[in-house]
Order: structure tokens, then C-alpha cells, then sequence
């Protein structure tokens, strides 16, 4: 079926490479080269959970988590009817059945869960918090060939509208997966919610495709089917697979092992899509990498050697290719230098990137102030309070992904223009920059829950009105008879209930006016605190990039320093040899370059 050929391309492909990089560390401990070793150790680790994300979206009690379980052909997620999942959860590959709870800000930490206890806290109502740690997720290892490859499926909450934090969040892992697959049911076409969020899903990943669930329920599933079609199409979304598929007719062909109703349940072009698309794409990628670096480590002994060998062969020839290992050397301690020209393209890239990713956040901000200001004064923050907090946590999630949408962009940008300017070095780029979902940032402080927005009780109305209308008559009986005026009695009490009214209208202005104005301090004081939140944390992404750039760049830099420093050391070393040392050496050298240029040619294999 489709997941042994995933077995057998992707997989494959991350075992060769494997094999590839641990004989190149063999090789590394024998030259007595840890520091290659050490970068050739951390690419088996990538090896070892390349992490091809699949994130699975849609709105809730579309079949999302039925989906899931069907695909992977276990119950790893919960279902229910009358509950809908709260917090993602990630199926990745494990030898057994294992379950961890993920606590706490990004990078979560992991603490062992059992996997009877999955229900109780990805589902509403289930347990949100863990020694004071809130639960961001849970992590699920299955033994699945489908995963076997570093494949990571990531079943979501639902969106609850565009404009909910959930999406915001569905939004943002959109933005950091390798494909998205967007589930809605065949009960109706898709709305204008479900439409716009897979146009914003296709702006921020590359591959995007719509899984119409249910299929086995609804008889008109064709109807639905193409006019979802049409309304794509017209859209410009064309390139967007549609493909109708029913779970519970999957599970039951996993179950019993019938391919007929497998096919049925139009799960083999989803599973195909998943596997043989995402996944042996995702390994693929990751094997180019380990291929690339093993290369790169080959080219570094192999010039090692080959300079000592050239000295050897050719003694006349000697100075000239210790000059030219001088000048290699001082162009790689030139790399380690703060005035190199990469560092200073990192730093400068970091203070710009900084500069940028602020000021976009302020006028975000700024722009969120202003439209909740006009909403507040067109309307009595006591009757729409109950809509406004929502509005605004949603919006900021909002801007915030689009933020730091931008911050991963511009930093994957700046890596790129720090790489090229370090092409003396051999190697690839350091991989995922470490840039996680801002959305949770949002829940960390809470708008004003104090600020007092009840109306006036009809009995404080009718005091306020007494009050106004008592001074009244009070002006129009006794200070008329106090000149000597009568006769003013009978005007007295319509005037005051006059005067009554307009002070009850003047103090209900009055009140508006307060709850106004207590309304948007508590908007203000909101935006403020996850300003001052998200500003922090985009700072410290912005050094943690920063740091990892530098961190690897520099032991690339160091690493081609002792290579040529060992190369130039052998060949002064060679330079003094007898004829009779020189044709000994000669042989071993001959030897040795054969044993690398093969490895070489190993890792130039597993980049195809």
C-alpha cells in the first residue's frame, strides 16, 4: 500500500543517509578531527526527526481529529460528538505507544503522559494546566511506517471564524509546516470564513490542499463537491486539491484490511499526498542536507591530505603551496575576526531586522487603538463589552502572526545573505531558524476585569431625577414668595419635572462618558502589557537567531582554521622528508584521498 512505498523512498533515504554520516564520524574520530565529528553528529540528530510538519485545520466538528486517526490508522486523538479539540496535538514516530504533555512557553517543556489520559487535556473542558504550567499540547509517538520517515501530523482546535485566536494560532503553524491540510465536511459548500482563511493558509505555506470529510453521510456529497470546486477556481485557488474522503469507511479498511473499501474511503490519493509528496519530500530535503555537509567535512581531510601529498610529489613545488595554504589560513582567521564581513552583515541584519519588526509591531498597535477608540464611541461599552474583548484578543492575535510572519521572512532572508557571504566555507546553512508561535502571548494578560460598566438602576435613575426635579420646584415656590410673589405654585411642579429629566439625561451622558473613557484605558492598559510581552519576546527570537548564526558560522570558521593550520603543518612536515619517507608517505596518502574521494562521492549519492 502507499505507506510501504513511503517506506521504501523516504525511509530508504534517511537510512542511507544515516549510514552516509556515521561512516563519515567513523572517519572523523580516526583523523582525529572532534569538531567535524561534532557537526557531523548534529546532522544525524536532524536525521534522526527531520520533522515534516503536516498541519491538519478547519473549523470545529468538521471531522479533523476523525481525519487524523483515520490517516495514521490508530485513535491517537480524541473524538467526540458534543466536545471539540482545545489544544493541538502532534503524532510522531516512536518504537511504542508513547504520550507527553507539552507545558509551558515555546520551547515547551515535555513531561510523560499516559496515553489513556490524552482525552483529559486536548479536549474543552479537559485539564489546562499542570503545576502551574499551562498545556500548549500533547506529543503522540506511534509506531507508524507513515512516520518513519520524521513525518509529524499536527491535528489543531478549531478556527471558530477568521477573526477567533484559534485561528490566529492555526494560522501561524500554517506559517511555520510543510503542508496544510484544510478540513471541511460535505454538509455545505464552503463559506466565506473557510474561503478566506485557505487564501491567507496559501500566502503563508507553499502547499495547501482541501479535505472534504463525511462524505459517507451526506448523499449529496457530489453537489457539495463541485461547487466547493467552483468556488476555488474562481478564487484563483486552481491549484488547490480537493479530495472527498470518508473516515470512519478508512478506519473500517484498516481494520479489516480491505482494499476495495480503502478505496472507497478516498483515502490513498490523502495518504499519497501525505506521504509520498510531504513526507519523502521533507526526508529527501533532510538526506540533500546530511549529504551537503558530509561533503563539506570530506572536502575539509581531503584537503588536508591533498596538500601534503602535492609537497610530497613535488618537492620544487613546495613553497608555492605553503604560500597558498598562508593565504587560506589568513582568510579563515579573517573569518573569525568581529570585522569579518558575514559578522558585521549579522549584526548590522539583527539591528535592522530589530528596527523594523518593532516599529511594524507599534503601528499595529497603534492601528488596533484607533479602530476599538471608534468602536467605543459609537456605542455604550456596558451592551458591547461582551463583543469587544473578544474582537480585540483576536485582532491582536492576528497582527501578531502577521508580525512575526514577517520576522521569520526577513530572518531566513538575512541567513541567506550571511551564507553567501561566506562562501570560503564549505557546508549548508544551519537549518529551521528557531522562530515559535506568538499567539499564546495574548492569553498571558487579561483586559481590565474591574473597570466598572453597569448602567444606572432605575432607582438610581429616579433618585437622579427627584434630586434635579425637587430643586426646581424648590426654585419656583419658595424663593418667588420670599419677593413677595404668589401664585407661582401651579408652574412649579411641570418645570421641575422638566429640570428633572434634563439632569437625568446629562448624568446618563456623564456616565457614557466615564464608561467610555474606563473602557478604553482598559483597552490601552490590554495592548500595552502584550506589546511589552511580544516586544520581549521578538527581542529574544532576534538574539536567538542572532546567536545560532553566529554560533554556526563561527565553527565553520574555526573548522576550516585547524584544516588548513593541519595541512600547512604536513606539508612543512613533508617538505623535510627523505625520498625514501616520501615514497612510504606517498602510498599511505594514495590510500587515505582514495577512502575520502569514495565517501565523497557517498555523499554526493544522497544529495540526488
Amino acid at each position: 500500500m502507499a505507506q510501504q512505498a513511503t517506506k521504501d523512498s523516504g525511509t530508504d533515504r534517511i537510512a542511507a543517509a544515516r549510514a552516509a554520516v556515521d561512516h563519515g564520524m567513523r572517519a572523523c574520530a580516526a583523523y582525529r578531527r572532534p569538531d567535524l565529528r561534532t557537526r557531523l553528529s548534529a546532522e544525524l540528530a536532524r536525521l534522526d526527526d527531520p520533522g515534516t510538519h503536516v498541519v491538519v485545520v478547519g473549523e470545529f466538528k468538521q471531522g479533523k481529529s476523525s481525519l487524523v486517526n483515520a490517516l495514521v490508522g490508530a485513535g491517537a486523538c480524541a473524538v467526540d460528538d458534543d466536545v471539540a479539540t482545545a489544544v493541538p496535538t502532534y503524532l510522531r514516530h516512536g518504537k511504542k505507544v508513547q504520550a507527553r504533555l507539552l507545558l509551558g512557553a515555546d520551547p515547551p517543556t515535555r513531561r510523560p503522559l499516559p496515553p489513556e489520559a490524552i482525552r483529559e487535556h486536548t479536549v474543552e473542558g479537559g485539564v489546562t494546566e499542570v503545576d502551574g504550567q499551562p498545556v500548549v499540547g500533547v506529543e503522540v509517538l506511534l509506531p507508524r511506517n507513515m512516520l518513519a520517515s520524521g513525518l509529524v501530523i499536527v491535528d489543531t482546535p478549531g478556527l471558530g471564524g477568521l477573526g477567533s485566536s484559534y485561528a490566529a494560532a492555526s494560522l501561524t503553524a500554517a506559517a511555520l509546516a510543510d503542508a496544510v491540510v484544510f478540513v471541511t465536511d460535505a454538509s455545505q459548500e464552503l463559506t466565506a470564513t473557510e474561503v478566506a482563511y485557505l487564501n491567507r493558509a496559501r500566502e503563508l505555506c507553499d502547499t495547501v490542499i482541501c479535505a472534504l470529510t463525511k462524505i459517507d453521510f451526506y448523499p449529496a456529497w457530489r453537489t457539495v463537491r463541485d461547487l466547493d470546486r467552483a468556488h476555488l477556481d474562481r478564487l484563483g485557488m486552481d491549484k488547490v486539491r480537493l479530495l472527498p474522503v470518508s473516515s470512519s469507511l478508512r478506519t473500517r479498511a484498516v481494520r479489516t484490511n480491505d482494499q476495495e473499501l480503502n478505496a472507497e474511503s478516498g483515502f490513498r490519493d490523502l495518504v499519497r499526498f501525505v506521504s509520498d509528496e510531504v513526507g519523502v519530500r521533507g526526508a529527501a530535503a533532510a538526506a540533500r542536507n546530511a549529504g551537503a555537509e558530509l561533503a563539506g567535512v570530506c572536502d575539509q581531510l581531503i584537503g588536508q591530505f591533498d596538500a601534503e601529498r602535492s609537497v610530497l610529489a613535488d618537492p620544487d613545488a613546495a613553497r608555492a603551496v605553503v604560500d597558498e595554504l598562508e593565504a587560506t589560513r589568513h582568510r579563515a582567521d579573517s573569518l573569525r575576526e568581529a570585522a569579518a564581513r558575514w559578522n558585521q552583515t549579522l549584526g548590522d541584519g539583527i539591528s535592522d531586522l530589530s528596527a523594523d519588526i518593532d516599529h511594524d509591531l507599534k503601528s499595529r498597535f497603534r492601528l488596533v487603538l484607533a479602530e476599538a477608540d471608534e468602536a467605543i464611541e459609537d456605542c455604550d461599552p456596558a451592551d458591547t463589552w461582551t463583543q469587544l474583548e473578544p474582537w480585540l484578543r483576536a485582532r491582536v492575535s492576528h497582527d501578531l502572526v502577521t508580525n512575526y510572519t514577517m520576522l521569520r521572512d526577513r530572518a531566513a532572508a538575512l541567513s541567506t545573505t550571511v551564507a553567501e557571504h561566506f562562501r570560503d566555507v564549505s557546508g549548508t546553512g544551519p537549518g529551521r531558524l528557531a522562530v515559535y508561535d506568538p499567539t499564546p502571548l495574548v492569553d498571558r494578560t487579561d483586559v481590565d476585569p474591574d473597570i466598572a460598566l453597569e448602567k444606572m438602576s432605575a432607582r438610581k435613575q429616579g433618585l437622579v431625577a427627584l434630586r434635579n426635579s425637587y430643586s426646581g420646584i424648590l426654585m419656583f415656590t419658595m424663593l418667588p414668595t420670599m419677593v413677595g410673589l404668589t401664585g407661582m405654585a401651579p408652574i412649579a411642579v411641570p418645570i421641575g419635572l422638566l429640570m428633572g429629566r434634563a439632569g437625568l439625561r446629562e448624568e446618563k451622558k456623564r456616565q457614557l462618558k466615564q464608561r467610555q473613557g474606563q473602557a478604553k484605558n482598559a483597552v490601552r492598559h490590554y495592548c500595552d502589557e502584550v506589546q511589552f510581552l511580544v516586544g520581549k519576546d521578538s527581542r529574544d527570537t532576534l538574539r536567538r537567531i542572532q546567536r545560532q548564526l553566529r554560533d554556526h558560522y563561527g565553527a565553520r570558521a574555526e573548522e576550516l582554521r585547524r584544516s588548513v593550520s593541519e595541512a600547512l603543518n604536513a606539508a612543512n612536515a613533508a617538505a623535510k622528508r627523505s625520498s625514501a619517507e616520501r615514497e612510504r608517505r606517498l602510498k599511505d596518502l594514495d590510500a587515505e584521498l582514495d577512502r575520502l574521494r569514495q565517501l565523497r562521492r557517498r555523499a554526493e549519492e544522497v544529495q540526488r
